[in-house]
């Protein structure tokens, strides 16, 4: 029989629920992960890729503290590269193609390697609350003859991901679950309404996938990676450095004949018909080909990126055309694209509803403000992305443990992580969508690079009990190489020539220096090529980066204004109804918070402002 106590219960076992299970149990926690089948742990349920554009800065972020995903990308990536390359290095994002099956067995792997994570399989049929905080959960697996069994803990982290009251659609037809062959949890929904939190109801897609020995890839472009690929994680040894084999993507897309087809069956696409319950909304950023059909009615195609997602398998993911329509349809669309007219469609793609939490609900460290010691992470506060939820996890975990330990909570800035960027977003606006991260989000991304992650949060991992001493002994080692590869830089610019100037010349780049150097240096420049950009970038950026942290320092002093948390804003006077009302529903942490709200102004901040000095 399970215990019927731990310190913390984590409800789901995908990236969410593993990152806060694994930050928990570094910190010393006895973690009971309660999850509906143990082998999912760690699916990748859409697209078998880990970070990009933003997103790639959250898996260094994630990394930096400590976190897993780093370390299983690198593990099983069969295809490394760094997006926007020929840009700055703000908007740069490594990415890999994964291996989605070793990635989820991987991340198990990993779990089970601390003896302080129970893993359970079953469902969660209520969670309890006792004197207004949480305290524990209510699970069965009648397969195993447990049924209403009771575990206590000092907190509980809910990561249900797409699973709650989810119900997919492939045209009319609808089968109850969050992934193919999958249940799905209808219980929690009707608990978190009863414990009085507001939820929504939210969309997303994935699309077919094919059978790899039916495409014709000569036909098409092919999207190779990196030639020399840098890792995720600062863990990873870059002399054994990829592990896996290495494969190549491809390059195809829709045509108008398929475009035509697909407005002629749109009153058979669920998204569409009304089929979906109404209310629920989908990414905007992470269309369905239905969406796309719709919106730019002027194009003739869009591009569809051909994926492995797997050494082991043939299945081939469509990267592009996410979709809700018939088989029928789809067959189509898919028999229309070049290289693909004899492809065999293993799984047709799929629409999924599932119910979520409006995140206004929840402070910056992931705990429901109603419900001290319950915190949720993940897609159930409205994101979308395996990156989002696994940094929302990281942050539950962490937060939990202080929680249980009566410490002071942990909050990300703006100016410090993306992971501060994203929950700060989260507390302040109404998702109209998904919430999906983006470069273009964070004003001060300058700071936020994926280079330097490591600078920016591993100092603080330490302090917080989250980096190991392995860790931090590669911490101490990678100060050394950057000041031994800047020394390297300045002796090499030319002599009276500014190494900024220098720096700036179009030819001086990484594989430039690689190129010049001596046997010696160069060989550290092809062990470190991370570092090497990131002094270039440092040096390249030196006046900028002086500027943005001047503005940093005048943000800090407006989120060091704490709002009391019980504040009561409808006696304030002189502040409009209309504010009252906002910074009611969202209660504000800081001056800060309430500043990025939608509909509060300068004029607003100042009456509040006056109101906290009289208080």
């Amino acid at each position: 029989m399970p215990a019927e106590a731990v310190d913390i219960v984590v409800i789901g076992g995908g990236h969410a629920g593993s990152e806060a299970a694994w930050a928990c149990a570094n910190l010393g926690a006895h973690i009971a992960m309660i999850t509906m089948e143990l082998d999912k742990i760690g699916a990748m349920s859409c697209n078998p890729a880990i970070g990009g554009l933003a997103k790639g800065q959250i898996v260094r972020e994630i990394d930096a503290l400590g976190g897993l995903m780093g370390l299983a990308a690198d593990a099983t990536g069969i295809q490394f590269r760094i997006l926007n390359a020929s840009k700055g290095p703000a908007v740069r994002g490594p990415r890999c193609q994964s291996d989605k099956y070793r990635y989820a067995s991987e991340v198990q792997r990993l779990l089970k390697t601390r003896d302080n994570i129970d893993l359970i399989a079953g469902t969660v049929d209520d969670i309890l609350v006792d004197d207004g905080k949480c305290n524990g959960v209510v699970y069965s697996d009648p397969s195993r003859g447990i049924v209403n069994h009771t575990i206590h803990a000092s907190a509980v982290i809910l990561t249900t991901g797409t699973f709650m009251r989810a119900l997919m659609h492939t045209g009319q037809d609808q089968t109850k679950g969050g992934r193919v062959n999958e249940g799905s949890a209808e219980g929690i929904s009707g608990n978190l309404t009863k414990l009085g939190l507001e939820l929504g109801r939210l969309k997303t897609g994935t699309p077919p996938r094919l059978a790899a020995e039916s495409i014709n890839f000569e036909v098409l472009k092919e999207q190779p990676g990196d030639e020399n690929p840098i890792p995720f994680s600062d863990m990873t040894d870059p002399a054994s450095f990829p592990p896996q084999q290495q494969i190549c993507c491809w390059i195809t897309e829709t045509c108008k004949d398929s475009h035509e087809h697909i407005q002629a069956n749109l009153d058979r696409a669920p998204l569409f018909n009304g089929q979906i319950e109404k209310g629920s909304v989908g990414p905007r950023y992470c269309p369905s080909i239905e969406d796309k059909v719709m919106r730019f009615a002027d194009r003739d195609s869009h591009h569809v990126f051909l994926e492995p997602e797997s050494l082991d398998t043939n299945e081939i993911y469509c990267n592009g055309i996410s979709t809700s329509l018939p088989a029928d349809v789809q067959d189509v669309i898919v028999r229309n694209m070049p290289g693909c007219e004899n492809a065999v469609i293993l799984k047709y793609g799929y629409a999924v509803e599932y119910d979520m939490v409006w995140p206004h609900q929840i402070d910056a460290t992931c705990m429901t403000k109603k419900i001290p010691g319950l915190f949720l992470a993940g897609q159930i506060n409205g994101t979308s992305g395996y990156e989002e939820a696994a940094g929302q996890g990281l942050i539950a975990g962490l937060n939990a443990i202080h929680y249980m330990q009566g410490k002071e909570p942990v909050r990300f800035g703006r100016e410090q992580a993306y992971l501060g960027v994203m929950m700060d977003d989260l507390i302040t606006k109404t998702p109209r969508e998904p919430y999906r991260m983006f470069t273009s989000r964070a004003e001060f991304r300058l700071q936020l690079r994926s280079d330097n992650a490591a600078d920016r949060l591993t100092p603080l991992g330490r302090e917080l009990g989250l980096v190991d001493d392995a860790r931090w002994e590669r911490f101490e080692h990678r100060k050394q190489t950057v000041e031994a590869i800047r020394q390297t830089l300045t002796q090499t610019a030319h002599e009276g020539m500014r190494l900024i100037d220098w720096c700036k010349r179009p030819e001086v780049n990484r594989q430039w220096l690689i190129e010049h150097a001596t046997d010696e240096i160069a060989e550290t420049f092809r062990q470190h090529p991370l570092l090497v950009d990131h002094v270039l970038a440092h040096v390249m950026y030196d006046g900028y980066l002086d500027r943005q942290t001047r503005d940093i320092q005048r943000l800090k002093q407006q989120e060091k204004v704490i709002l009391p948390e019980h504040f009561d804003y409808n006696a304030v006077v002189g502040l409009r109804n209309e504010s009252k009302a906002v910074l009611d529903k969202f209660r504000p942490s800081t001056m800060g918070q309430a500043s990025r709200l939608a509909g509060i102004t300068p004029a607003d901040l100042m009456v509040l402002s006056v109101a906290l000095g009289r208080r």
